[in-house]
């Protein structure tokens, strides 16, 4: 390809809207598990064929958000309980890795986000509401990711977080959990505020046990 081809805008096709639509709606919770997905009511809504929908389903399909029942077509698929103790295993070891990381790496203004979304967690919290703790608790999490510096540290925050909120959908935090989990991400900024790779990994890896220790089967 040549050079200047590659700075071009890459416009996004039918299908790659539907499939963040869809995405968008399973992460947050509107499409719940074992959820049918209307691909008439889907196909109207968007106002696309029924054909870039079949792909998106697809794509969803691999990435094991969907599955496809006879007679019931695309349904959102579930979370086995059982399999929380092995997401909650991966996340130690690679909020681990990302936290110490983070800590010797992070921008100051990637530092000033990270502050900027706990101090909305505590507002939220304050304020009485839960509705918005997921998404700020994805969004803290992330910020360390990419501070981390490693594409693929990323995105395996990013599908590791997806699956605990998709869990949660069914079993969500009390207000007393989320209140543990802002505690958690205080000691979590301080050290990497700080500059300490090691106390950064050490306040992860405790983050982590105390969140999996919340969950029966993990």
């Amino acid at each position: 390809m040549n050079s200047w081809a590659k700075s071009l805008p890459v416009a996004k096709s039918k299908a790659d809207l539907a499939y963040e639509s869809l995405h968008r709606a399973i992460a947050g919770g509107d499409l719940k598990p074992g959820e049918r997905v209307n691909m008439d009511e889907l196909s109207r809504a968007l106002g696309v064929s029924k054909i870039p929908i079949r792909e998106a389903v697809k794509r969803l399909e691999a990435d094991g958000l969907l599955v496809t029942r006879p007679h019931a077509g695309p349904v959102v698929a579930g979370v086995d309980a059982a399999e929380m103790r092995g997401v909650f295993l991966a996340r130690e070891a690679i909020e681990t890795l990302v936290a110490e990381l983070a800590a010797a790496r992070i921008t100051e203004e990637q530092l000033a986000e990270l502050a900027e979304v706990h101090a909305g967690m505590r507002a939220a919290l304050a304020a009485g509401g839960t509705e918005q703790l997921a998404e700020l608790n994805s969004r803290f999490h992330r910020v360390l990711a990419e501070a981390a510096g490693y594409r693929v540290l990323a995105e395996l925050t990013d599908q590791l977080l997806l699956t605990v909120r998709r869990y949660r959908v069914a079993a969500p935090l009390d207000t007393a959990s989320w209140e543990t989990v802002a505690a958690e991400h205080e000691a979590l900024l301080t050290a990497v505020r700080s500059r300490d790779p090691r106390a950064a990994a050490d306040a992860a890896r405790r983050h982590m046990r105390s969140q999996a220790a919340q969950e029966p089967a993990a």
